[in-house]
């Protein structure tokens, strides 16, 4: 159960991380602006993917119960 709640932040914590690659252009080094657009809408969709997962499976364990 707590490993739910942990991808849960992890998904919030690649959104916030995303929305700085974009506004700031820098991920260990400087980005150009396309480079920076396409990882920072990566790791967005990847950090709302984890966080419907971690829905799914939130929902599916209070299911079992």
């Amino acid at each position: 159960m707590m490993f739910n709640w942990l991808s849960l932040v992890t998904g919030l914590f690649y959104i916030v991380l995303g929305v700085v690659v974009i506004i700031y252009k820098f991920f260990f080094t400087v980005l150009e602006p396309a480079i920076a657009y396409a990882m920072g809408a990566v790791l967005i969709l990847y950090g709302i993917f984890r966080i419907y997962r971690a829905i799914l499976r939130i929902k599916d364990s209070g299911n079992e119960k």
